[in-house]
């Protein structure tokens, strides 16, 4: 899959975010309306998901979308030069 780095830190902003507010994945699955299932394969880095579902865990987490794919505190070091394009497939 192209960018599964970037899929996988995603996933792992997610769980981070869902573990502060102390959510099962059940309950978030609740909040979001995303089935729990969905929610634990985007977590594991599964599932590539949609800016309009991004925008959901946005309004959830009470940040912007921008905030969201704040990598810094999964990974400090985190560098967008780790990316693919189509080109480098």
């Amino acid at each position: 899959m192209i960018n599964a780095f970037l899929v996988n830190e995603f996933g792992e902003r997610i769980r981070e975010l869902r573990i502060e507010k102390n959510l099962s994945q059940e309950a978030l699955s609740f909040i979001t309306g995303f089935h729990r299932t969905y929610i634990g394969m985007i977590e594991r880095g599964e599932r590539n998901i949609s800016l309009t579902n991004m925008a959901v865990f946005a309004k959830v987490f009470e940040m912007s979308i921008s905030e969201l794919l704040d990598f810094s505190s999964i990974n400090p070091k985190h560098n967008y030069k780790n990316y693919e394009t189509k080109s480098e497939e």
